[in-house]
């Protein structure tokens, strides 16, 4: 009987990634936002106790990884897990699981619902064939930015602008001393607001004893162009408070530019793309649909030039 023959691209690109030993392959799982149910748990132990090593691994991207799964036993694997409507992941040049932080559901700093976002760019996104690289996402609920939005392609930061309402503001002065970034100071027994030194975490309206401060505007400051591994960029700034139903669509917009953009230029990623074609294509792109949002000028992604000795150093 003939051997069988493995393709590893392809098995990679539905989520099965090749191990050192023979016929081993570890099995990413689908989980948006880090986020599963308990049921669904306790049904992936069940699988990688009786099919993998009897561990699994939690990947830097909140994915779940079987380990030492034996190639034979894929199509058991992913039955057995569907009984709990897990899905297995994606690698390769594709629209990546969403990472995202817990959002505004029970964090105290959460400003936008972050978990919902991520659900929705799986949904409609995820697996998509960018042609080039990986592309990557995440959702941070506030500006702490646990998930790093500027280190991935595109990266969303929940953020609030204040606004005042005079008449009901007591003169506690809470919301000053509140104020870490020093945006706000009491002067005739009434908070100053510095929009510049302002970076929209929304401290000011959460202290407020009156309600006197509010939210004027709420959604996602975006970040472009970053990404980690042996060249990392850190990507920059293009658009503040995108309103939350609108993601979806505001990263449709980004991966059909790179699509458009990196054609011809091999496995290359947005950051590349974007230093080579220049800050102001990108913009002048996003400016077509989302005019309301984007910044008036940004700049390129940030090369770190420290991974390797400058030229001169030992």
């Amino acid at each position: 009987m003939a051997e069988q023959k493995i393709d590893l691209r392809n098995l990679k690109a539905g989520g099965f990634i090749k191990e050192r030993g023979k016929d081993l392959f570890t099995v990413r799982l689908r989980v948006p936002g880090g986020r599963l149910s308990v049921d669904r748990l306790a049904k992936i132990a069940e699988v990688a106790q009786k099919y993998g090593k009897g561990y699994v691994h939690l990947s830097v991207r909140q994915s779940i990884e079987l380990i030492n799964v034996n190639f034979a036993d894929f199509d058991a694997v992913v039955a057995e897990l569907g009984e709990e409507q897990q899905k297995v992941a994606s690698c390769g040049a594709r629209v990546r699981v969403p990472t995202a932080c817990g959002g505004c559901e029970y964090n105290p700093n959460g400003l936008v619902d972050t978990q919902k976002s991520a659900l929705e760019v799986d949904d409609k996104l995820f697996g998509t064939a960018t042609g080039h690289h990986k592309f990557k996402v995440c959702f941070a609920g506030c500006p702490f930015d646990c998930p790093k939005s500027a280190t991935n392609d595109v990266g969303f930061q929940g953020a609030v602008w204040p606004r005042l309402e005079a008449d009901a503001c007591i003169g506690c002065g809470l919301c000053a001393k509140s104020c870490t970034e020093g945006a706000l100071a009491m002067a005739d027994g009434k908070p100053v607001f510095d929009a510049k030194k302002c970076i929209y975490c929304g401290d000011c309206i959460k202290v407020c004893p009156t309600s006197a401060w509010s939210a004027a505007k709420k959604g996602y400051t975006v970040r472009i162009g970053g990404k980690w591994g042996r060249r990392p960029l850190v990507g920059t700034l293009y658009a503040t408070f995108v309103p939350e139903e609108r993601a979806v669509d505001f990263i449709a917009a980004v991966l059909a530019w790179y699509q458009e953009k990196a054609e011809g230029a091999g496995r290359v990623r947005l950051g590349d793309i974007i230093i080579r074609e220049g800050w102001q294509s990108l913009l002048d792109h996003l400016r077509r649909d989302f005019a309301d949002f984007v910044v008036a000028e940004t700049t390129a992604p940030q090369v770190i030039v420290n991974q390797i000795p400058l030229p001169g150093q030992a």
